[in-house]
């Protein structure tokens, strides 16, 4: 009957965790970059010209 190898079995669990932290981290990137990006397109629309015409006027 053949030992266990429990160097290899504790490695290959440290990979699968190393593998699962890294698509988390990924994921809150993704996150992260797309709220951003929602962030930037509304200060965008605020700076448009058409947004400078309904500033009040001080005639």
């Amino acid at each position: 009957m053949a030992k266990t190898n429990y160097s290899f079995e504790k490695r290959q669990r440290e990979l699968e965790k190393k593998r699962k932290q890294e698509e988390k981290r990924l994921r809150k990137l993704e996150g992260k970059s797309s709220a951003e990006d929602e962030a930037e397109d509304r200060v965008q629309e605020g700076s448009d010209p058409a947004g400078d015409d309904a500033a009040p006027s001080a005639d």
